[in-house]
């Protein structure tokens, strides 16, 4: 489990002369040439343009000095405290206007910033928006298995056994893609750049079973390298966004630390690079003349139509506990991740009464929390869109999992809050007792369960500890902590109909 790192009890009060990375005109030596050739007929490979974003220029500062920063997409006050390296009570004090409770920061709004440079800044280039990550809103209508297939590449003849089934190369990625919620032209691009996968016919042995370069035996063929870059791409995103990640260690064990200014999008692009490159290699990778060129070589400008993927003072839609009213179910999971591994910690965990412990067949059902319309129904999954315009990666939806395939609800059936939507298991795997795994998304961004935005159902809001899996669940004066028994420390449950 990848946890957030520990933040430092002092902050670091020495003042950096934060120059700017000197950037390399050449590309690592297993990047990928935008034109590359490729076998067969083959979509072209659009004009590399020139950088959206010029690099500003960090003039050296004293200690506490107020910097200007304008809020991005997501941003809370939590992470912005973290990013310059202050507290929230600092920024509070330098900003009198802010309102006493805020979730979301407004983007664009401008904050006055005290700051405190921390050593070994890296680059202010921003590389992507957070939409190019986000498996969110743009990509509705755009056609991966065309895309794929367009560019003739190893790609578009893959077919092997994976995730369950026989699944062609667009098919795998679009399934991890929709897992890890990550963008699935980002993972093309990453192909691209590492194998050209995408627009080259034939790859060596070892690219075949490492098309992403990662040379761990863990992670072997394409769904695998999928999977472990969608797990860090997700810590970098999520850990920027909740001001956890601090701090990024390269593969040669030096250290660099994302520029206050940057968007979530460009460090997790810079995590996952990170886990391929030492110093030299970083640099070049993350600079102007790195990955960026091959991304817009495939899809152009990524930044001409930048989106806001989450609003300012975002707020949750009523939501009510997962399961049926007079029944008492436990509190078993606190905060943990929504998928895989990686960040961020968006799930809860629900158990159904029960006289014996494990994976067993339950009577109890897993119900609708909000109105909507599901659109996903499969092995031991369940989508709930909520604002009914059924894609998933539009506006708030609510992720169950670990649903019994046995009277599991129909894919597209419109539900009200309270109906049924199938039984808690142990279907999916990783799970030593059957219950219900929840988690919200809003515009395909994975929401934290604890933190500006907690997860609320019935009243009852989430908390974290700190630790994975321990947490609480706070209602007016109560509360209780996740425990993975059943006791009544650990119970809850909604007032049958009758009772007033």
């Amino acid at each position: 489990m990848n946890a957030p790192s520990a933040r430092p009890a002092s902050f670091v009060r020495s003042c950096l002369l934060a120059g700017m990375l000197l950037i390399s005109a050449c590309l690592p030596e297993e990047a990928v040439r935008p034109g590359t050739p490729s076998g067969g007929e083959t979509l072209p490979l659009t004009t590399p343009v020139a950088a959206a974003t010029p690099l500003p220029t960090r003039l050296p500062i004293v200690p506490g000095q107020i910097m200007p920063y304008a809020a991005q997409s997501g941003d809370t006050l939590e992470a912005v405290a973290a990013h310059f390296n202050t507290t929230v009570a600092a920024i509070r004090s330098a900003n009198p206007a802010l309102p006493r409770t805020v979730s979301t920061l407004v983007p664009g709004q401008v904050l006055r910033v005290p700051t405190y440079f921390a050593p070994f800044t890296g680059t202010p280039f921003h590389m992507l928006p957070d939409e190019e990550v986000v498996n969110g809103p743009p990509r509705a209508g755009w056609d991966l298995k065309l895309e794929v297939e367009g560019r003739g590449g190893y790609l578009a003849t893959f077919f092997a056994y994976t995730l369950g089934g026989f699944r062609e190369g667009w098919q795998v990625v679009d399934k991890v893609a929709e897992r890890y919620s990550v963008n699935p032209r980002l993972l093309l691009a990453l192909l691209e750049y590492r194998s050209s996968a995408l627009t080259r016919s034939a790859l060596s042995p070892q690219q075949i079973v490492y098309p992403l370069g990662y040379l761990d035996g863990e992670w072997k063929g394409l769904t695998g390298q999928l999977v472990w870059a969608s797990e860090m791409l997700n810590n970098g995103y999520y850990g920027w966004r909740d001001g956890s990640l601090e701090q990024i260690v390269l593969a040669d064990g030096r250290v660099t630390r994302p520029d206050p200014w940057q968007n979530a999008g460009t460090v997790a692009v810079q995590y996952l690079l990170a886990q391929w490159f030492g110093q030299e290699e970083f640099d070049e990778a993350a600079g102007v003349q790195g990955f960026t060129l091959t991304y817009r070589a495939l899809f152009g400008d990524t930044f001409v139509d930048d989106q806001v993927l989450i609003p300012g003072d975002l707020t949750q839609p009523e939501m009510a506990l997962p399961f049926e009213p007079g029944r008492v179910w436990a509190y078993t999971g606190g905060p943990h991740p929504t998928w895989g591994d990686s960040l961020p910690w968006g799930a809860l965990d629900f158990a159904p009464p029960s006289t014996v412990t494990g994976c067993i067949s339950s009577p109890e059902w897993v119900v609708a929390v909000a109105e909507g319309v599901v659109v996903r129904s499969e092995l031991a999954t369940v989508v709930l869109d909520l604002d009914g315009d059924g894609d998933e990666r539009t506006g708030w939806v609510v992720f169950y999992f670990h649903i019994e395939t046995e009277g599991r609800v129909a894919l597209g059936t419109q539900v009200s809050r309270g109906d049924h939507l199938g039984h808690p298991s142990c279907e999916g795997g990783r799970a030593t007792g059957s219950h219900v795994h929840l988690a919200r998304r809003y515009n395909g961004e994975w929401i934290p369960a604890a933190g500006a935005l907690p997860f609320t159902l019935s009243n009852w809001v989430a908390g974290s500890s700190g630790e994975v899996y321990f947490g609480t669940l706070t209602r007016y004066l109560d509360m209780i902590s996740a425990c993975t028994c059943s006791t009544f420390a650990n119970q809850l449950s909604l007032p049958s109909p009758s009772v007033p």
